[in-house]
C-alpha cells in the first residue's frame, strides 16, 4: 500500500511537523517539551524528535562534518515524514544550522505539512543559559565545529514563525505555535480531527 506523504490512511487527516531551529541554548528542548505536552493534552497523537536524543541513538554513527550534519537532518526529516504519514504530529527540535538543510527537510516532509519555527536569541544569551557547558568548552577549544562559534548558523530568511526567546517564555511560545498551527489548519494546509490547543 502506498501512503501519500503527510496523509494518514487511518484518519484521513494530514498532520504536520513543527520544525524548531535555533542555536544551542535558544530554548528548543524546553519549548518542544512544552508543545509536546500541550498537544498530547489536547488529544493529538504526537512524536517528539530531539536532536540530542537522535544523535545518541539512530544517528550515533554521525559526526559533525558538514556532510554528517546534513545526513543527521535528512534522517530526522525522513522519520518525521513517516510519522506524519502514520497519523502522528511531529515536534522536531534540531539546531539544523544551514538553510539548505532546513529546505531539504521541508522538501522531504512536504511544504504544506512543515512549520518552521526559528527561536532567536543572541549568542551571549545562549552562552549564559548553557547548562551543558558546551559554550565554555567550545571557547576553550575543546569542541571543534561548534555552531555559532566555529561553525556557521544561518538564520532563516522567512521562517513560518520567529520567536524571540529572550523575551517570550516557553508557555507563551507554545501558545504562538498553536495559534500558527490553527491558522494553517484553517487554510487546510495542516488539518486535524480535533481543535488544536490554544
Amino acid at each position: 500500500m502506498h501512503l501519500t506523504p503527510n496523509t494518514s490512511h487511518d484518519t484521513g487527516r494530514r498532520p504536520g511537523t513543527v520544525w524548531i531551529t535555533g542555536l544551542s541554548g535558544a530554548g528548543k528542548t524546553t519549548l518542544s517539551h512544552a508543545l509536546h505536552k500541550r498537544m498530547l493534552a489536547a488529544g493529538h497523537p504526537v512524536l517528539l524528535l530531539d536532536g540530542d536524543e537522535m544523535r545518541a541513538g539512530l544517528n550515533r554513527d554521525l559526526g559533525f562534518s558538514d556532510a554528517d550534519r546534513t545526513e543527521n537532518i535528512r534522517r530526522a526529516a525522513e522519520v518525521a515524514k513517516l510519522a506524519n504519514c502514520s497519523g502522528l504530529w511531529v515536534v522536531a527540535a534540531f539546531i539544523s544550522p544551514l538553510r539548505s538543510q532546513r529546505q531539504q527537510a521541508r522538501e522531504i516532509i512536504g511544504g504544506d505539512a512543515f512549520l518552521e519555527v526559528f527561536l532567536s536569541a543572541s549568542f551571549a544569551v545562549c552562552a549564559r543559559r548553557d547548562a551543558k557547558g558546551l559554550y565554555a568548552k567550545a571557547s576553550a577549544g575543546q569542541i571543534s565545529q561548534f555552531t555559532g562559534l566555529s561553525a556557521p548558523y544561518e538564520a532563516p530568511f522567512a521562517p513560518d514563525l520567529e520567536i524571540d526567546t529572550e523575551v517570550v517564555r516557553p508557555e507563551q511560545a507554545a501558545d504562538l505555535i498553536c495559534e500558527a498551527l490553527a491558522r494553517s489548519s484553517a487554510r487546510n494546509t495542516l488539518s486535524a480531527t480535533r481543535p488544536l490547543p490554544r
